[in-house]
């Protein structure tokens, strides 16, 4: 077996980097997915994101494989680690740059550790784990850190000596629900009241929902939500890092992944979001508006997901990071992962120590959270530690 480096996934045959995992379902992972963020301008040098994907090889057979990136920031990673720079920049030392396994501005939990699942599977992921850590030490950089990784993957690179990092995403999940209203019934009444009051109001305000796939979403569509994706950074004083190519290119090489939401208020769109699904999992990524309605940004971004997932079959809705008001909408606390590891011995320790503080105050949160519920029944719902992952 022998470990290359590659920094174009575009040298990579698509078919050899999809048969990763079995067939890879998350849309995420896919060859197409990250090498068009690198076709379409999304990353590389002006970003901070350079690749650096390590790769495993069995004669001529690719049979593992980490999609890495050498960092001189911690921007789109949302595992937040800036006061950990800060203390690097205190003492002296450079924190940045850093090597991220992850897929760039997407805070979804996925396999890390890409391989064949044969029985070379248990021998790559401890193959490709040893040569991150060495290219790391090699580099002479500061830190590895694999961000939303699965619970497999985590118990993996614990056992290597990285340290595990916990966090909270809001997820919901479809417990067989023949419609909205049969989920709604599982609610309580005030919060079955108040989420039917919100989407009446999108409803009064003679707002038209649109959902498209990426072979019905045309040029002027993604024209369209490149303008609302863009606005919310404008407001917020972020930086839209994605391009208007890579958003029509996700169209035409992922379309049954696609699901683009668009609201429509009398001739003209006001509003956008954008979901990418798995076989079994609905992805909220991106949303804007240039019009302001009362409720829209729920309508469009939670419940019309949550009516997809249920039409569609599909097994659960991760909306994104980040957001408490979710709760009572019905997506509840679970944990995400991380794994991280530090060059440097004291800092290391320090890390060490406040991840066992922050995972016990971590817990204590989502249990917390959990309790505010906005279901009948406490024990079919509100255990964090029912997770997926």
């Amino acid at each position: 077996m022998d470990i290359t480096l590659e920094s174009k996934l575009s040298t990579i045959v698509p078919e050899q980097w999809n048969a990763l995992e079995g067939g890879i379902d998350s849309p995420f992972l896919r060859h197409e997915f990250l090498a068009g963020l690198e076709q379409h301008g999304c990353v590389g040098k002006h970003w901070g994101w350079l690749p650096q994907h390590l790769l495993l090889w069995d004669k001529e057979q690719l049979i593992g494989a980490l999609p890495m990136y050498l960092k001189d920031n911690s921007y789109g990673e949302f595992v937040f680690d800036m006061a950990w720079a800060d203390a690097y920049r205190r003492a002296g030392l450079d924190y940045y740059p850093k090597l991220v396994v992850s897929v760039p501005y997407t805070p979804a939990t996925g396999p890390r550790l890409l391989t064949v699942k044969d029985e070379r599977q248990t021998q790559a992921k401890r193959m490709l784990v040893d040569a991150a850590l060495e290219h790391a030490q090699t580099l002479g950089i500061s830190s590895l850190h694999f961000l939303f990784t699965t619970e497999s993957d985590t118990q993996q690179l614990t056992s290597q000596g990285l340290m595990r990092r916990t966090g909270c995403q809001y997820h919901w999940q479809n417990q067989n629900y023949r419609d909205f209203d049969d989920y709604l019934e599982q609610m309580t009444s005030r919060r079955r009241k108040e989420i039917r009051r919100e989407r009446r109001r999108v409803r009064e305000a003679s707002i038209e929902i649109e959902i498209l796939n990426g072979h019905q979403a045309t040029e002027q569509h993604w024209d369209t939500f490149y303008h609302f994706y863009t606005s919310t950074f404008e407001k917020y004083y972020g930086h839209a890092t994605l391009s208007k190519a890579f958003f029509k290119h996700l169209g035409k090489s992922l379309p049954d992944s696609v699901v683009l939401v668009l609201a429509r208020h009398e001739d003209r769109y006001v509003a956008g979001a954008l979901n990418l699904c798995s076989g079994d999992t609905l992805y909220g990524r991106h949303w804007g508006c240039d019009a302001q309605f009362h409720s829209l940004h729920f309508e469009a971004c939670y419940y019309t997901g949550i009516e997809y997932c249920i039409k569609h079959g599909l097994k659960y809705f991760e909306p994104g990071a980040q957001g408490e008001h979710k709760v009572w909408r019905g997506f509840l606390p679970r944990p995400t992962w991380s794994a991280h590891w530090l060059a440097e011995p004291m800092f290391a320790d320090a890390v060490k120590d406040f991840l066992k503080r922050e995972e016990h105050s971590m817990q204590s949160y989502m249990q917390e959270l959990a309790a505010h519920s906005p279901f009948k029944s406490e024990t079919a719902y509100n255990s964090p530690e029912k997770s997926r992952l």
